[in-house]
This record gives structure tokens, C-alpha cells and sequence, in this order.
């Protein structure tokens, strides 16, 4: 299993297939809109008690690699 499919999930069944936290309801872009409108991350958990730091973090990790190798 990859650390992806841990984290992140897309479904078609669920928001129309947008990408989510695993086992939420809570989409990927949401974390991302927080952090651009200069949101910490403790204010999107509080916010979205349903995701885990530790999703948040690799969700961030992942999107850096992501951005790294549309790069290169």
C-alpha cells in the first residue's frame, strides 16, 4: 500500500470523486485553501477534527514530492 492511498483518497462516489482524507469527508484542497489564506495547521484541525496530523503532514509531503517532480 502505498503512503498515497493511506492518506489520500478519491472516490467517485464520495464528493463526486474529489480527493479526501482517508476515512473523512474532508478534501485534500480544503487543507491547501487554509494554508494559502494563511491558516495554521492547528486552526484546520481544530476545524476538520475527522483528519489526523499525521495525515496532514504526509498529505503535505506528498504534494511537495508532487510539485518536485512536475519540476523535473
Amino acid at each position: 500500500m502505498t503512503l498515497t492511498s493511506r492518506v489520500i483518497h478519491s472516490d467517485p462516489d464520495i464528493l463526486g470523486g474529489t480527493p479526501v482524507f482517508v476515512g473523512t469527508r474532508v478534501p485534500m484542497k480544503t487543507l491547501l485553501d487554509y494554508l494559502e489564506a494563511g491558516d495554521s495547521l492547528d486552526v484546520f484541525l481544530d476545524h476538520f477534527p475527522s483528519v489526523s496530523r499525521e495525515q496532514t503532514i504526509a498529505a503535505l509531503e506528498l504534494a511537495k514530492e508532487m510539485r518536485f517532480l512536475k519540476v523535473f
